[in-house]
């Protein structure tokens, strides 16, 4: 397994000691080095680019450069959203987001015009924006941020490890080379997007994904016979909506394979995929309007997407026009949950239907009102450790099964006596009886099961 540390030392001369014999434009690149440990290994990179860049650049330099690069995406995705949208998109977004990083590295170290080309894990990405209908100010938006973080860091590089007489020059040097670079880029990633642009505009999966796209935001401009009959699909029957995802960025047939099989496992006789993102596709399935659903199988449900390394959140059935964008709004929020649950390292749920988290999901709209109102309520009761994470999952079935010693002590496998003990020592942390506003703390309960950390610990500001 590799790690990233410190590259051999250079001399003032330019030449590195461990060989004798290269010479650098910038000797002072070669004392880069991460401030963390850095797994080569697990870099968004193909192996072979990451070895080609150790062997050009010096393993200190490029774990450097990547663990700067893991900064620079989680700015860019706070600052511009779209621009993440789910695991594998952020992925696709991480893995480009090196290469460039690397590039820039490249050109730094030896010159522009030594640099690789700008390659397929840069433009990958520009081809997955236009795919989900992100302009291009946006893309552009997000390559400004990239650049600003990724020169900001080098400049700070450059002033703590140049000679203080030379720094000056040496700053100004690498600023000027820093933006002749991303103009560069800049312009590779314009052309890629207005190429693929006119390409996918005129294609029918384009035509298909705005088509859907105007019935959720805007249903009653539809016309909902000639949107069926252009989607191939039947607008006015009962549907429910499916969100599948995974964090692999290549798992577009997987995926809509996936959603087809469990939307027929729920009943559906017609289904409608529509991919939106890397590793994330909308789908929906007409359902019988009673509500009955004799081949529905929520283990094989589970099953299925779990060999498959996938999640998919459902919606309610809905009918016509309204009922399929109503299921897919209540499908994108079931999502959500399932996303903060995973962020704050819960337990992973393959299959969550919107029904069964309906509360949570609308109580956590607002994170942050959500996390004040959690630990206003339980106190002390909210505080991180594995001993107060079983009083509260305790105490929250306890009033869910209406004060059912047995019945908890079955669902938690414990003893009666584990939870009478649990139970009266949870009221002791809480300070007041159950009974007082205990609709309030049944809530904050939930939302502390369900979203654990997320709501427990105060939300760190992004900088």
């Amino acid at each position: 397994m590799w790690r990233g540390s410190p590259s051999p030392c250079a001399r003032e001369d330019g030449v590195t000691t461990d060989t004798g014999q290269r010479r650098l434009r910038r000797a002072w690149l070669a004392r880069l080095s991460p401030q963390g440990e850095v797994d080569l290994d697990r870099a968004a990179l193909p192996r072979g680019l990451i070895e080609d860049a150790v062997t050009r650049l010096g393993l200190g330099p490029v774990g450097w450069a990547i663990e700067l690069s893991s900064v620079v995406v989680q700015r860019i995705v706070a600052e511009v959203p779209p621009l993440g949208g789910s695991p594998a998109a952020v992925e696709m977004l991480r893995r480009g987001n090196e290469a460039t990083t690397v590039r820039a590295l490249s050109t730094l170290v030896d010159s522009p015009d030594a640099a690789p080309p700008v390659g397929e894990a840069t433009l990958e990405g520009i081809r997955e924006f236009v795919h989900r209908a992100i302009p291009l100010e946006r893309v552009l938006q997000g390559v400004r941020i990239g650049h600003a973080a990724t020169t900001e860091a080098f400049l700070r590089a450059c002033t703590e490890l140049v000679d203080p007489q030379v720094a000056v020059d040496e700053v100004t040097a690498v600023s000027r080379e820093l933006f002749s670079y991303v103009d560069f880029l800049s312009d590779a990633m314009i052309r890629t997007y207005l190429a693929e642009h006119e390409a996918w505009s005129t294609s029918a999966a384009a035509a298909r994904a705005d088509l859907v796209r105007s019935l959720l935001s805007d249903a009653a401009s539809v016309d909902a016979d000639e949107a069926s009959r252009a989607l191939g699909y039947n607008l006015r029957r009962t549907h429910e909506a499916v969100v599948v995802w995974s964090d692999s960025p290549h798992a577009g047939s997987t995926l809509q394979a996936a959603a087809i099989e469990v939307l027929r496992a729920r009943g559906a006789n017609a289904t409608l995929t529509v991919p939106v993102a890397a590793g994330r596709l909308w789908a929906w399935g007409v359902v019988p309007a009673d509500g009955t659903r004799e081949d529905s199988s929520p283990e094989a449900i589970a099953q299925a997407l779990s060999e498959r390394h996938l999640q998919a959140a459902f919606g309610t059935p809905g009918a016509g026009v309204a009922g399929f964008a109503r299921s897919h709004r209540e499908a994108q929020r079931a999502e959500r949950v399932e996303r903060l649950r995973r962020e704050a390292g819960q337990d992973i749920r393959t299959a969550t239907a919107y029904g069964d988290v309906a509360a949570v999901a609308l109580m956590a709209t607002d994170l942050e009102a959500a996390g004040d109102f959690v630990r206003r309520e339980l106190g002390d009761l909210a505080e991180p450790g594995a001993v107060m994470e079983a009083l509260r999952t305790t105490l929250f079935y306890y009033l869910g099964a209406e004060r059912s010693l047995v019945e908890v002590a079955r669902r938690l496998h414990v003893a009666r006596a584990t939870v009478t003990y649990r139970v009266k020592r949870a009221q002791e942390v809480l300070g007041h009886d159950l009974d007082d506003r205990r609709f309030t703390l049944h809530t904050a309960l939930a939302l502390a099961e369900e979203l654990g950390d997320a709501v427990l610990l105060p939300r760190t500001p992004q900088r």
